[in-house]
């Protein structure tokens, strides 16, 4: 009698433990946690992402062991060519054939938007860290969309605030023709007219351009205080140096409003000293800081853009929501991000709100002169640590649809 009670008991043991197991393996879809990052690994915005994304990627998927709930979690990654159309259907591959659960980055705003809405459409999860525009949580919000870094509005409150409130009340725009540009442009000039400045004029170069000379002479044609270049990456670069060339930073301000470090290390000081810029990370802000950037750079020989330190931030951040929801199905996972506070290297005090954005504080930084810097990538003096809830946009004025008004 013994016996049989005890052999039953063992039954049901091993029965539940079957349960169990199979309740593990149906947590995970397919039984792995797979993760994209969409990014661009050739044209003008590599440096600050690219490669250096893909790594921050793969450091985070080391970094838990690379399991979760005791499934594998594999990563690959494309390059989009800043193509919204290639991105867009590169994505719906990786959701139907790939069984792809999250893709990260996704820098360059058109592209963001793009897969942001195919995303959606799938019951998919994206991470944006490196795409700006502020549509993304505001008129064009995802259930599934998160925007991790940085947007257009609190480029213009940091940069364009500060230029203004030095006597900048006219500006000019040189802005790349493509959503981020046009968003940019536009959230800097509201701040500028909320100053009481003025915008004279604007001017749209292609992305990737080579030759700024026919804009930078209209820009300093215009006769304004500040000339505002709503660009990024290389096009950034080409028209500050092409602005110092002109001889136009003597009468006139250059306005950098999205600048990395890598930016600034490809400049180098002497041309890019005393540039105002707008940052939601910078390596060697604090110990934490240095300590996770060291280890990126000893792999990648290059300091960690913003964009590239939130690939990893928002990654951890997900994979941490997915231990707790139990499962990697996209809105518990969501549900679990919302609640859990982001407490990282990245960000001390972030938060993810109902319409995807994930708000933390951001610094105004100045380009350090030559002579004050100490050690290699030693470029920056904050200037101001702005608050989470002032440097992104309250809720309150949000078209986000997700919204209960």
């Amino acid at each position: 009698m013994k016996m049989k009670t005890l052999a039953s008991a063992l039954c049901a043991a091993l029965g539940a433990l079957a349960m169990q197991t199979a309740g593990a393996a149906e947590a995970i879809s397919d039984g792995v946690v797979k993760v994209g990052v969409m990014t661009d690994m050739s044209g003008p915005y590599s440096a600050l992402a690219g490669q250096g994304s893909v790594l921050a990627a793969r450091m985070a998927i080391e970094d838990i062991g690379g399991k979760l709930l005791g499934k594998p979690v594999e990563l690959i990654y494309t390059d989009h060519l800043n193509k919204p159309d290639v991105a867009a259907s590169k994505a719906r591959e990786w959701f139907d054939s790939d069984k792809v659960d999250m893709i990260a980055d996704l820098v360059t705003s058109s592209v963001g938007l793009a897969v942001q809405q195919v995303a959606k459409d799938k019951n998919r999860i994206t991470m944006n860290s490196g795409a700006a525009s502020a549509a993304l949580t505001n008129k064009n919000c995802s259930p599934t969309g998160v925007h991790w870094v940085y947007d257009t509005f609190a480029l213009a409150n940091g940069t364009g605030n500060a230029m203004v409130k030095e006597g900048n009340d006219t500006w000019y725009f040189v802005t790349a023709d493509y959503a981020f540009g046009h968003a940019l442009e536009g959230d800097v000039s509201s701040v500028v007219k909320a100053g009481g400045g003025k915008v004279l004029g604007a001017v749209r170069h292609p992305l990737a351009a080579s030759d700024f000379s026919s804009f930078l002479i209209s820009a300093q044609s215009s006769g304004a205080k500040a000339i505002g270049l709503a660009n990024a990456g290389t096009d950034l670069t080409n028209a500050i140096k092409q602005a110092r060339e002109f001889g136009i930073n003597k009468k006139q301000k250059l306005a950098s409003l999205l600048m990395f470090v890598t930016d600034v290390h490809s400049l180098g000081l002497d041309m890019a000293q005393g540039l105002y810029l707008t940052e939601g990370f910078y390596w060697d802000l604090d110990d934490e800081t240095r300590a996770w950037s060291k280890r990126f750079f000893l792999r990648h020989k290059k300091m960690p853009t913003m964009v590239q330190a939130g690939v990893y931030s928002s990654m951890m951040h997900y994979f941490k929501a997915i231990k707790a929801a139990g499962t990697d199905e996209a809105p518990a996972v969501m549900a679990k991000m919302r609640e859990l506070p982001v407490k990282d290297f990245f960000a001390k005090n972030g938060k993810l709100r109902a319409d995807g954005r994930m708000v933390h504080d951001m610094y105004l930084m100045q380009v350090k002169a030559p002579a004050e810097s100490k050690y290699p990538w030693d470029y920056y003096n904050v200037r101001r640590v702005i608050p989470a809830d002032e440097a992104f946009a309250p809720l309150g004025k949000s078209e986000c649809p997700l919204l209960k008004k």
